[in-house]
């Protein structure tokens, strides 16, 4: 089970306002297939998920027991976060 926090709901309308769209669907994959996990803030989790070629989802999340929560989001660059998808 994956929750939001109230942050993390309005997230999606602070980044609409700057023309990024992220829809909580693309929250829910990164958090549940990840193309990797960073574990060097635990207990805090921060799941990675690809974008497109230049860019990553990154999603700030803390699991207990079977739930879930998704403390914030943002989008990032690949060069700064890891490495390009294969083509």
């Amino acid at each position: 089970m994956i929750r939001f926090t109230r942050h993390a709901e309005e997230k999606f309308a602070v980044l609409k306002r700057y023309g990024l769209r992220i829809t909580k669907q693309q929250v829910v994959d990164a958090v549940s297939a990840p193309d990797d996990v960073d574990r060097s803030r635990l207990p805090l989790l921060i799941a990675q998920k690809h974008l497109d070629l230049d860019h990553v989802l990154r999603v700030v999340y803390k699991a207990e027991n079977n739930l879930k929560t998704v403390i914030t989001f943002y989008p990032g660059r690949i060069k700064q976060y890891g490495k390009k998808p294969k083509s």
